[in-house]
């Protein structure tokens, strides 16, 4: 049975080998696609309970019934915001469905701290999964909650 992690914003898709993070672009927290984020809402990929949430507010994972772990991080240096200009609109422990809202981002604060808003959207234990590929093509722009950016089997 093949899945699909839902684009969890609105945006171009980025290779995730030209990310300049060379902890997204080689592969070290998990395999999949980034996202140069255009929307202020980040919802969730896919179905499951949020079992990570930084407290920066920055990153969060949601685990899918069958196990896999997809994490989304919103822009490659929004750690250093400690959390400003991000609102979380849920916690770690919920269960959410696929295009549940997540995070609301305040897009002009983050704009003019100058965030480099590439999103990184990752399966960490890729080891879980086969098959993990891209859906569309890169550049494309997907919307979020609309359109699946990897589809990959247990």
């Amino acid at each position: 049975m093949t899945n699909q992690i839902l684009a969890p914003v609105s945006g171009k898709v980025v290779e995730l080998a030209s990310v300049p993070d060379p902890v997204f672009s080689e592969k070290l927290t998990g395999d999949g696609c980034a996202i140069l984020l255009e929307g202020a809402d980040v919802l969730a990929p896919v179905d499951g309970e949020i079992t990570l949430f930084f407290e920066t507010k920055h990153a969060f994972a949601i685990t899918t019934e069958s196990g896999v772990q997809v994490l989304v991080h919103v822009g490659l240096d929004t750690v250093i915001l400690d959390g400003e200009g991000i609102t979380a609109l849920h916690q770690s422990g919920e269960h959410v469905t696929a295009g549940t809202p997540i995070l609301h981002l305040d897009l002009p604060l983050l704009k003019k701290r100058h965030i480099n808003l590439i999103s990184p959207v990752l399966i960490v234990n890729y080891e879980k999964v086969r098959d993990l590929t891209p859906t569309g093509s890169i550049g494309a722009e997907v919307a979020a909650g609309k359109d699946a950016v990897l589809r990959y089997a247990v």
